[in-house]
């Protein structure tokens, strides 16, 4: 007897279709198992006998043969247990194949029957509707997440018997507790820029670096506010689209962090790992692939705190995700794109004792600045649009009591320079002045013979790369918006080229 049942296998943030295969045929008693499977789905051969066996469902003595389509990509997971099981139950003539084929499968079974919740459920839901199959059949501990797909028909389970009495006798009781609920992000439980007295020159880079979504590093002694006011950025950061909530939700949901929510997740994320992070921690990887930091930190802020304290080699693989807005992995011959497009602040120290140029308090010789500060690598200090310095903050402005800004009259023209950016890239494949790519920079960031002259003297002085001069026409281009000003002018340009400031004073001369 031959049965097949659809499922999904997860790649990414999108999901392959899956055929679960099962042949019942005469032979030598065996159950095999084919179809390129990891460990853990070769396991659910005794996770599915045993669960059968316990709901009064014997195996024969016959040939059983599983395989699972298409057989070039390998299958992992646990979420293959339940299709499997459905697929035999089909094949002993339990329930109807008829009444299955136009279903997805997709659970974890424990040995008694019960459905156990898998991750990845919302990208899962997600594809197949977007494939044309809205009937779901999935653990009832997922149906919350599930039910985010407005157009899904979900049918949520607790165990085996209540599966096969849906299938054969229509039985399933509906309730309504649980429904898509269109949240936006709450911003009142967000730390705000009005609790930082001082520090208005770092408030407005990063203004603008919301503006434009453009990388920021701050450069400063201990106590200058960096860590405070990198925590507050996400405060004055637009709310995130429907678009931007289901695909850091699905990010969330392969991870297991969406904790089988009622709402999409409605707040950018703030990713703020320890300096001990691994590559594979910070970018993703291990045996399934899994999302790393920089793609939970997608459409919010990764802040990299005493960057300097970050291995070499873990910070350098942010080079590549940081132009291309997403990670390529890549492991045994299988391949994952994930999203991470996130806006990247670090902070750091001048030198180990954190005090440089103050030399009545820095106890650091040059060499020993030297070699802190090639921590950092040319490449990467490249990748960042404001290099700036935190200064001490002096004890005026630390007691006063005056009213400062708040972050949501910034978030206000935050989101006016947003729309302006959205107008303009609306043809485009890209949404921010800091996305535009080189090929046209001259276009949108177009210079007249007199800027021209001045960025030429610039280049030269400063020995700038061409990285380096291109993120100077971005973050000019920003700086123009804040200002409704349809043409860079002299002004945007000068202080565009001030929040390269931290670069030339610290490691003018000193990186190799």
């Amino acid at each position: 007897m031959y049965s097949s049942i659809k499922t999904a296998l997860l790649d990414g943030i999108k999901t392959v279709p899956v055929t679960v295969e099962v042949d019942i045929n005469t032979g030598l008693p065996m159950f095999d198992m084919v179809g390129n499977l990891a460990p853990e789905v070769r396991e659910a051969k005794e996770r599915v006998k045993t669960a059968l066996h316990n709901c009064g469902i014997i195996l024969p003595p016959k040939r059983i043969t599983v395989n699972m389509i298409p057989a070039k990509i390998r299958k992992n997971g646990t979420g293959f247990d339940l299709p499997i099981a459905i697929a035999l139950l089909i094949g002993l003539g339990v329930i109807e194949e008829k009444k299955c084929q136009e279903i997805l499968f997709v659970g974890e079974l424990s040995l008694n029957g019960e459905i156990n919740p898998v991750k990845g459920i919302l990208p899962i839901v997600s594809d197949a509707v977007e494939k044309g199959v809205e009937c779901i059949v999935l653990p009832y501990q997922n149906k919350n997440e599930a039910r985010l797909i407005p157009k899904a028909k979900i049918y949520a389970f607790s165990n085996l018997w209540q599966i096969i009495d849906f299938l054969n006798n229509d039985k399933y009781e509906e309730d309504d507790d649980s429904e898509y609920k269109n949240i936006v992000q709450d911003y009142s439980k967000i730390a705000d820029f009005s609790e930082i007295n001082g520090q208005k020159y770092l408030k407005r880079t990063c203004e603008v670096a919301a503006s434009g979504m453009h990388n920021i590093m701050m450069v400063g002694p201990p106590g200058a506010g960096k860590t405070m006011i990198a925590e507050r950025l996400p405060s004055i950061l637009p709310p995130l689209t429907e678009n931007e909530r289901l695909e850091l939700s699905k990010i969330y949901s392969i991870c297991g962090l969406l904790d089988n929510s009622t709402t999409l997740l409605s707040k950018r994320p703030f990713r703020s790992p320890h300096h001990s992070v691994t590559n594979a921690g910070l970018i993703g990887g291990g045996i399934d692939l899994k999302p790393g930091e920089i793609s939970l930190a997608h459409n919010g802020v990764l802040f990299l705190d005493e960057l300097t304290e970050f291995k070499r080699n873990t910070i350098e693989v942010l080079r590549q995700p940081m132009e291309e807005r997403k990670i390529h992995l890549t492991r045994n011959n299988k391949s994952t794109i994930y999203p991470a497009d996130f806006l990247l602040v670090t902070a750091m120290n001048p030198c180990k004792c954190g005090y440089f140029p103050d030399m009545q308090k820095c106890r650091c010789t040059e060499t020993s600045r030297r070699n802190y500060l090639n921590k950092i690598s040319q490449p990467l200090l490249d990748r960042i649009d404001l290099c700036v310095t935190a200064e001490t903050l002096n004890y005026k402005d630390l007691i006063t009591k005056q009213k400062n800004e708040s972050s949501q009259s910034i978030r206000e023209r935050v989101i006016n320079v947003h729309k302006i950016q959205l107008e303009r890239y609306k043809d485009e494949q890209f949404n921010y002045n800091s996305q535009i790519p080189s090929n046209k920079i001259e276009r949108y960031c177009f210079l007249d013979n007199e800027l021209k002259a001045y960025m030429e003297n610039i280049y030269e002085q400063k020995m700038l790369t061409a990285r380096t001069y291109h993120k100077i026409l971005r973050v000019a281009r920003t700086i123009a918006d804040m200002a409704q000003s349809k043409d860079i002018k002299i002004i945007h340009l000068k202080e565009a080229v001030s929040y390269r400031g931290a670069t030339d004073k610290f490691w003018g001369g000193l990186i190799e």
